[in-house]
């Protein structure tokens, strides 16, 4: 049964979110590739790196000492192989002993055509003004001697779909990318942090709650900044009592093709009215700046089918929901009061949830700032954070 049309509202976009190698390389064998491998990948596989090469332009670092452009072997939401791709970027600092602690980062929406991946970004490039309002944050970890590692995600960049919002394969891609960095630089650390915003916040804590890391690397805390997918469920309902609402028909593209990377059950085409199919055909080639474009231009009086079957679409979207989930190390939570996106609302309710979990949860809000603004708003209380974790202590939660 649908929800009443003020629960809808307050759910908003909630429902909606989520933007010369040496050594190490040469051990890889030429011919390692993961989309030739069928089975599941075995103990000790996961984060071999397959390729580097050295990175420039808009997708390096500034600060970073050098940038590295990587792909990677880890699992996908199938639990079959898969090639991930993404950056490295190191301080020009000396390392630590125990090398240099890292930010393993989950990058917010940018869409799921190859195009969106942030290792592919340009200064002209089809996501870069997502991309571009969070690199400062990202430049000022690498200035303040942490490693910054940050994957594309299953499909984004690399062959097969990218299953938007899935909180398995994100985590994989989030924990493998930590492996495969240490493979190019020894003096990365084993000690690192999951860091994410929006789409990647939702991946923060999916990574938090994972208990399949093994000794090689250590997750010592997590940072979700505005992280999505609170009452993701409800985005049939939503879209059936608000169709023509246009921010929400932005994300619902991107959503269903998600969905149907990781559930081939779901076919897209055979959910939505002929309104709707040139949004579709947008995310096919362009990000989602360019979806949005599309939508605002978009006059929609009914967004699926008379008779679709959405049921397989709103149970996958459920197992997706951040709702149960048991963080293992301390967590961060950061998000903006006037973020519209991700209202505050929804993420009070995620993060009493993450409590009933457990009580290893550090809440913080960012008065006046908006989805993209919560990012550089919660660096500090970031910082200080992860430094104090390092130090050997335990942020103090607000449970």
């Amino acid at each position: 049964m649908p929800l009443p049309r003020p629960r809808l509202k307050a759910l908003s976009l909630a429902v909606l979110t989520a933007a010369a190698i040496t050594a190490p390389a040469a051990a890889v064998p030429a011919s390692a590739d993961a989309r030739a491998v069928s089975q599941a990948v075995p103990p000790g596989l996961r984060g071999t790196l397959l390729s580097a090469r050295p990175l420039t332009g808009a997708a390096a670092l500034p600060s970073a000492a050098r940038n590295w452009y990587v792909t990677y072997l880890s699992e996908g939401a199938s639990g079959k192989p898969v090639t991930v791709s993404g950056v490295i970027s190191v301080p020009a600092s000396p390392p630590p002993p125990g090398g240099w602690p890292v930010i393993s980062w989950a990058h917010g929406t940018t869409g799921t055509a190859d195009v969106c991946a942030p290792s592919a970004d340009t200064a002209d490039g089809p996501a870069h003004g997502y991309l571009a309002s969070v690199k400062p944050t990202l430049d000022a970890w690498v200035a303040h001697g942490f490693a910054v590692v940050r994957t594309d995600y299953e499909g984004l960049g690399t062959p097969g779909g990218h299953p938007y919002m899935n909180g398995r394969s994100a985590a994989d891609s989030v924990i493998d990318m930590v492996r495969a960095a240490r493979r190019v630089d020894p003096h990365i650390g084993r000690d690192w942090f999951a860091a994410g915003h929006s789409q990647g916040g939702h991946a923060t804590l999916f990574t938090a709650a994972d208990t399949g890391e093994r000794g090689d690397v250590r997750l010592r805390g997590a940072i979700a900044i505005a992280p999505g997918g609170w009452g993701y469920s409800q985005t049939v309902a939503y879209l059936q009592a608000m169709p023509g609402a246009k921010d929400a028909l932005a994300f619902l593209p991107t959503i269903l093709f998600g969905a149907a990377a990781a559930e081939p059950a779901i076919k897209p085409e055979e959910l939505v009215t002929g309104e709707v199919r040139p949004l579709l055909d947008a995310a096919r080639t362009g990000c989602m700046d360019q979806v949005r474009a599309v939508a605002a231009e978009t006059t929609v009086s009914s967004v699926f089918r008379p008779g679709a079957d959405t049921g397989t679409l709103t149970g996958y979207l459920r197992k997706q929901e951040p709702v149960g989930l048991k963080v293992r190390v301390p967590t961060l939570v950061a998000q903006g009061t006037a973020d519209v996106l991700v209202p505050k609302q929804t993420t009070d309710l995620m993060v009493a949830d993450l409590c009933r979990g457990a009580a290893k949860v550090t809440y913080r809000t960012y008065a006046g700032a908006d989805h993209r603004a919560s990012v550089p708003a919660s660096f500090d209380d970031a910082l200080a954070f992860a430094r104090t974790i390092l130090a050997g202590g335990t942020p103090a939660s607000t449970c």
